[in-house]
């Protein structure tokens, strides 16, 4: 059991690790293949392509083979990886880590599919346990490897390291898991559905991401997305209602604290995805980190979101009770977010490191409860498709949290770095093959000093409306009901690892 436990790990931490490596290597990544204003692409653009990608590879997995579903899945973000890590510019990066998206979009679904159907709810703090090996590689190693790599190799090192990785993750699941009996049933995919999904997500970021910044958001272009998106999500409801096989059951949400779970799961992955894609952004800008140090910097919250998954998932398993952590979660990542607003040019590296604890907490608390309710409130039949729902909720918030917070982040530093340095110097720095942390010690004191003031002001923004986010989850945690968790795994296939 062990064994094959760890496969399906090992396939989640490819997208943990991918993740988190890239992170610190952003500022290095954006400004030397198309400056800092492309950041937010980079990262929306795996987001979105998974986020596409999710529902439909947990519905693959239910129809016609989970552990199959998953290898090819793994594959693919094998291939996106390789192709990351040759681009030659900023558009082939992007589109590559769209690639990588396709195949991210079945780990994290495709494992939990296999645990969901393979152990009990109640008893998935135990598995976790088991496994608590793997988790700190991920949450912690993640950033201090993405920075290594990035200092003393390359930042495409940050994509090449996918490969081992992956390679081992595909030998332990074929060899360690065997699902005797899986039912596999012949269907048609919901590819309209998927579609019309994709497109109103898509229609969202694009609004998200230009509303206010690239157009005002009376704009013919703006007015055009909201009503593109929204006749889309509407179309998208209206064909899962009548599609026999529907990329997202819409029995799902007649369950309360299913419905509950994804808000949550949404809310809390705009705010995790904004806070670690831009508070490296800071300590190598305004607090002149480099990319290892940065990456150090992220420990305190990822040491934070890890104690507070692995503590949870063993007092739900002891007890069986759970609506308090969800409610807590929420609670303290407001607080959380809430303290980082304090951070500027002048905090102390080592404090501004330390403050992150708070906020880990609070998304640690949040993700593993709202996976836990997810599970718990599904049918055994529609256990693929819960997971890949509360998976792709979770990557739809970081999606929408990337583009919305980072055009505010855009906005405010670039108005900040103006004010300071100037528009022609501005220009320069935020433009193709400008700013760049290398390039920091060479620029005139009152410069960095600019840099450092306006990277600040963009953080301060992404923080403000994480506060926001944080305050709606918190709000919306209130009303989870406890309901009582399963002790017996799903009957409807008898498998072993």
């Amino acid at each position: 059991m062990y064994f094959g436990v760890f496969g399906l790990m090992l396939g989640m931490f490819l997208a943990m690790l991918d993740g988190l490596i890239v992170g610190t290597a952003l500022p290095t990544i954006t400004g030397e293949l198309g400056g800092l204003n492309e950041l937010s692409w980079v990262v929306t653009a795996y987001l979105l392509a998974t986020a596409a990608t999710t529902p439909i590879w947990g519905k693959l997995g239910d129809l016609y083979g989970r552990k199959g579903t998953f290898m090819t899945a793994i594959g693919i973000f094998l291939a996106g990886s390789m192709l990351a890590g040759l681009s030659q510019d900023i558009g082939q990066l992007i589109a590559f880590r769209a690639v990588q998206g396709l195949g991210a979009g079945g780990l994290m679904v495709g494992a939990l599919s296999i645990i969901g159907v393979l152990v009990p709810p109640r008893d998935s703090g135990k598995v976790q346990s088991m496994v608590g090996a793997m988790l700190p590689v991920a949450f912690i190693g993640g950033p201090l490897l993405g920075g290594l790599l990035t200092d003393h190799l390359s930042w495409r090192w940050t994509f090449y390291v996918n490969v081992p990785v992956g390679a081992v993750a595909l030998l332990v699941v074929g060899f360690g898991i065997r699902l005797a009996g899986e039912e596999r049933v012949r269907a048609r995919i919901d590819y309209l559905g998927a579609a019309l999904l994709t497109a109103g997500i898509l229609a969202l970021t694009l609004l998200a991401s230009w509303g206010g910044v690239t157009y005002a958001w009376t704009s013919p272009q703006i007015l055009a997305l909201g009503a593109a998106a929204v006749a889309a999500l509407a179309a998208f409801v209206r064909v899962e209602r009548r599609a026999a096989e529907p990329v997202i059951p819409p029995r799902l949400f007649r369950d309360r604290n299913f419905t509950l779970a994804q808000v949550l799961s949404l809310l809390s992955g705009a705010v995790m995805m904004a806070v670690t894609a831009y508070l490296p952004q800071y300590m190598q800008f305004a607090r002149g980190a480099s990319p290892t140090a940065s990456g150090m910097s992220l420990l305190p919250l990822l040491f934070g979101m890890l104690a507070a998954q692995l503590a949870t998932g063993r007092l739900i398993s002891r007890d069986g009770r759970y609506r308090v952590y969800p409610i807590l979660g929420g609670g303290v990542l407001v607080a959380g977010t809430l303290v980082l607003t304090g951070l500027g040019a002048g905090t102390d590296t080592a404090l501004a490191s330390a403050l992150t604890v708070v906020a880990g907490v609070g998304i640690g608390l949040l993700t593993q409860s709202t996976m836990l309710i997810t599970l718990n409130s599904a049918d055994p039949r529609d256990m693929g498709a819960a997971s890949g729902t509360v998976t792709l909720l979770r990557t739809i918030g970081g999606s929408l949290g990337i583009a919305l917070l980072g055009a505010v982040f855009g906005a405010r530093m670039e108005a900040s770095l103006t004010a300071g340095a100037g528009a022609g110097t501005a220009g320069r720095l935020a433009g193709e093959g400008g700013l760049t942390p290398e390039l920091m010690s060479t620029l005139p004191a009152g410069v960095r000093a600019a840099v450092g003031e306006a990277v600040s002001a963009g953080l301060h923004g992404v923080l403000a409306g994480s506060a926001v986010l944080a305050v709606l989850a918190f709000a919306a945690a209130w009303f989870v009901r406890e309901v009582p968790l399963r002790t017996e795994a799903p009957a409807t296939e008898k498998s072993t690892l």
